[in-house]
């Protein structure tokens, strides 16, 4: 059963005005921007906080250069493996 992280005040400032949201995230690693399309998170209004479930923290990963290594190293081992 999948569990979703359910928040309802925001853990920094605790504004109760924390919503879940969709949006799409222009990030930079080194000089080099990307962007993850249509990533859900907890995004707190009054100071700009964002919460990151497991499977949003997976998605940014699978996105970004700085794990780009390890895209490759695990789809080197599956080739190996087959």
């Amino acid at each position: 059963m999948k569990t979703t992280l359910q928040i309802t005040s925001c853990p920094t400032c605790r504004s109760t005005k924390i919503r879940r949201v969709r949006k799409k995230l222009t990030r930079n690693y080194r000089g080099q921007e990307y962007t993850v399309p249509a990533v859900e998170y907890y995004e707190c209004p009054s100071c700009g906080e964002h919460v990151y479930d497991r499977d949003a923290m997976r998605k940014i990963e699978s996105y970004s250069p700085a794990f780009a290594h390890k895209r490759v190293a695990s789809k080197k081992s599956l080739a190996t493996a087959a």
